[in-house]
């Protein structure tokens, strides 16, 4: 290879690691489909929250003791109080945990809505799902670290689900705790796993995902199959507005950047004026294992899954199973959809229903899940469980069949 002199950086860089080539595959000439609306620009914002979760953990990571002794003054006094701006950065990360879940689900509830799992997209599906469950343990392992009341004893509700399980239960239960109780060994490993294993297999997840939108590419609102060779060729002809496609950057990018240059706003309005909604007012009591809760619940975006589990009141062991299935599946929905129709909800009648059924079951499991398991709300809790479990895997099957044969 000849190396010649250099241009400018671009092009000492070009010469030595093809950097043209890799802005061309990763933006210039990666294509993205014209019909889509502002609702495909909610990955974007996923990647710019976990960039602000990255950023104030490290300025947190600064102050916080992970010790139970020290924990919860070094989160509620040292960093709220004393620290310069140390309220903001803890705010950010507070907001930022629950906003984050919030576009999860839009992103994930665009996706089922436009049949965006379907067609070749299976495998960006199960990166995105994946991302789901390591978030969810990312949001979990974080809520512990304040070492409040409602850290202390959602951990110790948490960490116990595993003893249910035949044989290894128990021996699992104390190996996860590394001790027989929540402590001092409970809060370090959870620690570890917030702040350092489960977010390097976010950021390969994230690679994955973005990896895996390059062949099939993005999906668009009408469910059109595009000939993206085609459909570039023209864009590159200069016939732009006969062109079904856009380039990533600068084109449908900067419209990206607008989207979220909006969230931002309403985001920063949240973290200055109404930040309570992201942290628990029962957690700022100090973990005290002698004092329970008079109700324990987790987070809101967890209360949905914590009501399933809750549903089967009548036996811990099948709330146990109800719960491990109801997390993986929408894993699953690429083979439970048995329609080859790959087309927005409302052009599929009959899974339009099913859809705005789904999204109001889940509804009620959310405001049950935080309301205390007694009379009516038990039985309530009970029929939107196995609602939830019937609806995905019999439902969804019967009606995508019924689809496919009209």
């Amino acid at each position: 290879m000849e190396v010649k002199k250099a241009n400018g950086v671009i092009d000492w860089l070009d010469q030595r690691i093809a950097i043209k080539k890799v802005i061309e595959v990763l933006a210039t000439k990666y294509w993205v489909p014209k019909n889509i609306n502002f609702l495909w620009a909610m990955g974007v914002i996923l990647l710019t929250l976990f960039t602000l979760l990255v950023v104030s953990g490290f300025f947190l990571l600064m102050y916080y003791k992970p010790d139970t002794k020290l924990a919860f003054d070094s989160v509620n006094d040292t960093i709220m109080r004393e620290v310069a701006f140390g309220w903001l950065w803890r705010h950010i990360h507070a907001v930022a945990a629950s906003m984050v879940f919030l576009i999860i689900y839009i992103h994930m509830f665009v996706a089922v809505y436009y049949g965006s799992y379907k067609r070749g997209r299976e495998v960006i599906w199960i990166g995105g799902m994946l991302l789901f469950v390591v978030f969810s343990a990312e949001a979990f392992s974080g809520y512990m670290l304040p070492w409040g009341q409602m850290s202390f004893w959602a951990a110790a509700v948490i960490t116990n689900l595993p003893s249910a399980i035949p044989g290894i239960g128990p021996d699992l239960v104390e190996w996860v705790r590394g001790n027989f109780v929540i402590a001092d060994s409970t809060l370090t490993r959870f620690f570890m796993l917030h702040v350092c294993l489960l977010p390097i297999v976010i950021l390969m997840l994230i690679a994955l995902h973005f990896y895996t939108l390059r062949v099939p590419h993005v999906n668009n609102e009408n469910g059109e199959e595009i000939d993206f060779e085609a459909e570039a060729k023209k864009y590159e002809e200069g016939k732009k507005k006969e062109a079904k496609v856009i380039s990533f950057w600068p084109d449908f990018l900067s419209k990206d950047i607008f989207v979220v240059s909006v969230f931002m706003m309403l985001f920063f309005y949240l973290v200055c004026y109404h930040f309570n909604f992201a942290m628990d007012p029962i957690n700022f009591e100090p973990a005290n294992n002698m004092k329970t809760p008079a109700h324990i619940y987790p987070e809101w975006y967890f209360l949905w899954s914590y009501e399933v589990l809750r549903g089967f009141f009548f036996s811990a062991d099948v709330g146990l199973i109800a719960f491990g299935i109801a997390q993986v599946a929408f894993l699953f929905l690429p083979w439970l959809d048995r329609s080859p129709i790959v087309a927005p909800a409302h052009k599929r009648p009959l899974f339009m229903i099913w859809f705005w059924v789904l999204i109001l079951d889940l509804v009620v499991l959310t405001i049950f899940g935080k309301l205390p398991p007694e009379g009516i709300n038990n039985q309530i809790g009970l029929v939107a469980a196995v609602g939830f479990l019937v609806w995905v895997f019999v439902a969804l099957p019967v009606v995508t069949i019924m689809e496919r044969k009209k």
